[in-house]
């Protein structure tokens, strides 16, 4: 069935033209030799190799070429190196979350001068169509290429980063050089009292997961986008916030702590990882829930919280199936992604409560509790691909800058570049104590005091 659908759609595209190609023009020196760049690249399932790219140069006159200081890997890159994104390409160059120094500008460049310290928003957005207008930055029409998208959703997202094809083909920020399309509006100024290790996560996990917070409502009377949530019902003469996270990799971290933050007065966090369940519990006051010790999640929650959750919000995966039904459909590819979490969300919530997805799912799903959405009266919220451009700079000024959230706590390691091959397998093996990795390159500032020094992967792992 989805392989069906998948053959006889991907021509169609919507109206709407792109403004730029994702291919770049390639650096040479004053001799005319191509200049090379090491990339880490994509080469099949669970295969990545760091590989010599050519060197971007301004291409199209609104371009800004970065000189990367700082990049990691995120939970939604194991999608591409399980080979689920369909539209991978052996040599993509992979990569979404990074910061650096302007290198070079285009002509029609205003904002940003070489040299300039940034971070760089892992959507690319054009800055003038109806979405950019509103700060909704990840839906830009006109950044992304995909028919395949648009054959799936009906419409498309914005360009992303080192996101496959699906996301326009954009080379991708794990490595030394990036090129930034339409600079004066996709990077941010970091000031000089900001460490890297607080800037780098501006790109995408800061404001993913303080969007994810804010968009399923744990606090009232926020509006967004022109939508206002629906502030809370009480239940059984409560109105306490009670909140369930799904998935504590670093998204599910960040999340707990700006539901703390957000006025959250119990937070739970779910998942399977002992170390991430402690780590949660230590940094955030977060009541810890192994699901492989509680296999019935939802009999438990009711236990912990009779009349039900306030908001429930997935910071989890669609790649990991709980069940041997789930398993092989996914395995014959009769789904792509799996609905399991997002039920125990459904049945979880009180009624009219409130359930936002967060996770990256990508596709079509089976068995999905549609009578527990419409009889319960839920409220499911796709917070869809977090629009960087609406908060970061809310979150770097009003809370980073004055000390009031400081995301450094996340992160647990620092490698070079050369260990991206290495980190990739550690990542998806959830290696003892990984969070989040600060990834330097040869452009980078020594680490910041109170954060971590540099290491080798093979140094904290098994790995030969």
């Amino acid at each position: 069935m989805l392989a069906h659908f998948l053959r006889f759609h991907v021509q169609r595209m919507g109206p709407v033209p792109t403004d730029l190609s994702h291919h770049y023009n390639a650096r040479t020196d004053e001799n005319g030799s191509q200049m090379t760049m090491k990339a880490l690249a994509w080469m099949g399932t669970k295969q990545v190799s760091l590989i010599d790219a050519p060197v971007p140069d301004v291409t199209d006159p609104d371009d800004v070429i970065v000189a990367v200081t700082g990049t990691t890997i995120y939970g939604s890159d194991l999608h591409l190196f399980h080979g689920e994104i369909l539209t991978l390409q052996k040599g993509d160059i992979l990569g979404h979350e990074f910061m650096g120094k302007v290198d070079k500008v285009g002509p029609n460049v205003k904002k940003f001068k070489p040299g300039d310290r940034v971070v760089v928003s892992f959507q690319i957005a054009c800055g003038k169509c109806e979405y950019c207008q509103k700060k909704l930055s990840s839906l830009c029409d006109r950044t992304n290429n995909s028919s395949l998208m648009n054959a799936m959703y009906g419409h498309r997202d914005a360009g992303f980063f080192g996101y496959s094809h699906l996301t326009g083909g954009f080379a991708g920020g794990q490595a030394e050089y990036v090129r930034v399309p339409f600079g004066d509006v996709n990077l941010l100024t970091i000031p000089d009292n900001v460490k890297d290790e607080q800037a780098l996560y501006l790109s995408d996990v800061l404001p993913t997961s303080f969007h994810a917070v804010v968009d399923t409502g744990v606090k009232d009377g926020r509006s967004l986008g022109g939508i206002t949530f629906f502030p809370d019902w009480p239940c059984n003469g409560t109105s306490d916030h009670r909140v369930r996270i799904k998935g504590l990799g670093p998204i599910g971290q960040l999340v707990c702590r700006w539901a703390n933050l957000k006025g959250a007065k119990r937070v739970i966090g779910i998942d399977h990882v002992p170390e991430r369940l402690a780590f949660a519990a230590e940094k955030s006051g977060v009541e810890p829930l192994n699901f492989a010790e509680h296999k019935d999640v939802v009999k438990r929650i009711q236990e912990l919280v009779p009349g039900g959750l306030d908001v429930a919000i997935d910071c989890g995966t669609f790649h990991q199936p709980k069940t041997i039904t789930h398993k092989i459909q996914k395995a014959l590819m009769l789904e792509t992604d799996v609905s399991e979490i997002v039920n125990e969300m459904l049945m979880s919530v009180r009624k009219m409560g409130r359930c936002g997805i967060i996770a990256a799912y990508a596709g079509f799903t089976n068995g999905f509790n549609i009578g527990a959405l419409m009889e319960k009266g839920v409220r499911l919220i796709g917070n869809g691909q977090a629009p960087v451009h609406m908060d970061w700079e809310t979150i770097l000024n009003d809370y980073i800058i004055p000390g009031k959230f400081d995301p450094t706590f996340i992160v647990t390691h620092r490698v070079p570049l050369e260990d991206m091959v290495e980190l990739y397998h550690a990542f998806d093996n959830r290696t003892s104590g990984v969070s989040k990795v600060f990834v330097e390159t040869r452009f980078s500032s020594p680490p910041s005091p109170d954060c971590p020094t540099t290491s080798r992967v093979k140094d904290w792992t098994n790995q030969d």
